[in-house]
């Protein structure tokens, strides 16, 4: 089955004030290894028990510190390794401040997020899967870094820009953009997910280190890890 010919709608797990919850596998991957989703701060104790039987081990959260103390995760006594692996520093940081412009946006999170890209790689080599990985809405931060994983796991480009592209259904955005405040109360849009962003931060992480394999293992992630991590996804 192509991409294509994806059910998008069995991607979607419905957890009640979560949302963009799904299961990132598709084509050639094995469901239920790799989840993605916005933040947890909103988990219900029914989400809680409607997430359980999925038995995730890792939470990674790419949100900054400042974001995580304004919306923490929410658990319910749910049994799991919490692993905080901000991509971007905080919004306002003075050395990096997120720039107004969505496609620097990708760019910088391609030079500067590999340290939290290689962290959430090395928890699926180890023992750390089913792991479920979000920033604050799971568009962007996580829409990187799953595609990353993605293309290790051999999913081809155009099965990983259909998966990212699903967030726009998983947030409403495919209706257009949707205001929001920060977690320092300033008023912001969230844009619909378009593959140029995308696109632009891959092709970065190529022009900086050849090759996606090599991106990774820049970071620290071993060879034998990113076998691992393959034959943690594929099924072929």
């Amino acid at each position: 089955m192509t991409d294509r010919e994806f059910d998008t709608d069995a991607v979607f797990l419905d957890i009640p004030d979560v949302l963009n919850f799904r299961d990132a596998s598709c084509g050639v991957l094995r469901p239920g290894v790799l989840y993605r989703s916005a933040s947890l701060s909103g988990l219900s104790p029914e989400g809680a028990r409607r997430l359980k039987p999925l038995g995730i081990r890792t939470v990674v959260d790419l949100r900054s510190p400042a974001e995580i103390a304004a919306a923490p995760d929410l658990f319910h006594g749910l049994d799991h390794d919490y692993l905080h692996a901000p991509l971007l520093p905080d919004r306002h940081d003075t050395e990096h401040p997120w720039p107004s412009d969505q496609f620097a946006t990708y760019q910088l999170m391609a030079e500067i997020g590999g340290d939290a890209v290689a962290a959430t790689v090395r928890r699926l080599a180890g023992d750390g899967a089913p792991v479920l990985v979000h920033c604050a809405v799971g568009k962007d931060r996580t829409g990187l870094t799953i595609a990353v994983i993605q293309h290790l796991a051999g999913l081809s480009d155009a099965d990983i820009t259909a998966d990212y592209l699903r967030s726009n259904r998983g947030l409403g955005l495919d209706a257009g953009p949707v205001p929001y405040i920060d977690e320092h109360g300033v008023s912001h849009v969230s844009h619909p997910a378009e593959a140029d962003r995308l696109h632009t931060a891959l092709a970065r992480i190529r022009e900086l280190h050849g090759t996606i394999e090599t991106y990774l293992t820049a970071h620290g992630v071993t060879p034998a890890e990113l076998a691992a991590v393959r034959a943690a996804l594929s099924t072929v």
